[in-house]
């Protein structure tokens, strides 16, 4: 490794933790700590609403699915896009409007105001919910940010697992919100610019697109057809399957999209804009985000197939290996930097998330209701060290990064998608219903995970957990007594424009 490409890496680090000392200042209060004091720009909320989305997956994760199965991978892409736009067009607005209204700062807080729910079943619930499948998301950012250090500085994966661990939870430790806002905003620029400029260059140097194109094809031309199902072998060969088209599996890849309707770390991001009326902006910049991004994603691992000679060990390392072989040692010092901050955009912020769920859902409901702010402020960062050791344990297993995401991503659609997706728009909807919607969805994918002959199916497992999910919530919400008239009048309350937007 050069020293100039250590050097930026180095660089972007210290940058890194220089952002939490500076917000360390202006972070006293719980608000300020979870939510930045809702005053995040219409930028800043929609770049770090979707790096904080798009984790190590989006720069090791999908190239390497793409490579190692061609464009049929891409039905996931096409999946994630389309979440991504409905998320912003449906969800923001109403929840930034909602959660003001009844003065919520996280999601089960949320809930818990929104349900009027006096047994607090409501909030220890969905905190669990976020505790459990968040240890398992955590851990899938720290394989990867493992995985970098490994395969870029050649340090043991132990080694590299603590370093990567160390500095993600430094700065979140001490900026809460704001300093992981704005980290976030840094980190999904260089990512953006990394999915940009890096099949740019591999296309260059294949001789142009309809070069690179053709060279895909001589290593096997159903590499480039939708409709066709090719996996990369042991013996390094891309063989086609038999099925030449599987419904389940396509289903399975374009479902990811629902699973954003209940992704805590990302719906914490829209109650944190400072005005609904910035969301439209906020929604534009971050769908086009996400689509050049996921576009860039998926050419990196596609033209990594005929760039190497020899097929790589592990596919999920592409782009790590294009970037030292492609550029000079500053700019691939950049790229290693974009793919870290990909890593580090999400694990900030589920542990922020889970930091929040402790605190403010846990520790001042049921043991401390007169702590003070700055109690619940330090109870959150030890919180923070807590969950990174845990999921730093989970982490020195390995695994593939893909695999882990997928099962936390499916675990948070189904528990809490249709329950976020109702309370915002089905005034009829009860506590008890929304309870059972947790409860169907989470364990519906704890079954379909690890119960043979369900997992046997290949369906993912978020689609039968959202589906039953919301069948759950419907059935019951309307077996279950009306919701009060103080409910209903707060519903309305919230979902109507708030006076400083029609000003």
């Amino acid at each position: 490794m050069r020293v100039e490409t250590i050097t930026v890496f180095i660089v972007y680090l210290l940058g890194m933790v220089a952002i939490g000392v500076w917000m360390y200042r202006r972070t006293n209060t719980t608000t300020d700590y979870f939510l930045g004091g809702r005053s995040l720009n219409s930028w800043v909320t929609a770049l770090s609403a979707q790096a904080s989305d798009m984790s190590g997956w989006l720069l090791l994760g999908l190239p390497g699915l793409i490579y190692a199965t061609g464009v049929n991978g891409m039905w996931m892409a096409i999946g994630l896009a389309v979440g991504t736009y409905l998320n912003w067009q449906f969800i923001a607005k109403r929840l930034r409007r909602y959660t003001e209204v009844n003065q919520s700062i996280t999601i089960p807080d949320y809930l818990d105001n929104r349900f009027k729910d006096q047994s607090k079943a409501l909030r220890i619930v969905s905190a669990l919910t976020i505790l459990v499948f968040f240890l398992f998301y955590t851990a899938s950012g720290m394989v990867a940010s493992a995985v970098l250090f490994q395969e870029t500085f050649h340090i043991d994966y132990n080694v590299a697992l603590f370093i990567g661990a160390v500095v993600v939870v430094s700065y979140t430790f001490l900026g809460g919100f704001l300093a992981v806002s704005l980290t976030d905003f840094v980190q999904g620029s260089l990512m953006f610019l990394s999915l940009i400029f890096v099949p740019v260059a591999l296309i260059n140097m294949l001789g142009g697109v309809s070069e690179a194109m053709t060279a895909v094809s001589q290593v096997n031309p159903d590499l480039l057809n939708m409709t066709k199902i090719v996996n990369l072998d042991e013996s390094g060969s891309w063989i086609s399957q038999t099925v030449s088209f599987s419904v389940i599996g396509t289903v399975s890849l374009v479902a990811w999209g629902l699973g954003y309707f209940g992704q805590p770390h990302i719906l914490v991001r829209f109650m944190g804009i400072r005005s609904a009326s910035e969301i439209p902006k906020a929604r534009f910049i971050g769908v086009i985000w996400v689509v050049l991004s996921l576009v860039g994603a998926g050419f990196v691992g596609l033209l990594g197939i005929p760039y190497f000679d020899v097929p790589l060990d592990n596919p999920e390392t592409v782009l790590i290996s294009l970037a030292q072989m492609l550029f000079n040692p500053w700019i691939t010092g950049i790229v290693l930097a974009a793919i870290f901050s990909a890593i580090m955009s999400t694990i900030d912020s589920q542990l922020l998330v889970c930091s929040s769920a402790i605190a403010e859902d846990f520790y001042r409901p049921f043991f401390r209701k007169n702590a003070s702010e700055a109690e619940l402020v330090w109870v959150s960062r030890i919180t923070v060290l807590a969950v990174a050791i845990v999921a730093v344990i989970l982490a020195m297993s390995g695994g593939s990064v893909l695999d882990l995401v997928s099962y936390a991503w499916a675990g948070f659609g189904a528990a809490f998608g249709p329950v976020v997706l109702l309370s915002l728009f089905w005034k009829r909807m009860t506590r008890n219903g929304a309870l059972s919607g947790i409860v169907v969805g989470g364990v519906t994918v704890l079954l379909w995970k690890h119960v043979p002959a369900l997992s046997g199916t290949g369906l993912y497992e978020l689609v039968p957990g959202f589906v039953l999910g919301l069948l759950a919530i419907t059935i019951v919400s309307l077996i279950d007594k009306a919701p009060s008239r103080a409910i209903q009048d707060e519903y309305d309350k919230a979902t109507r424009p708030l006076p400083r937007e029609t000003a």
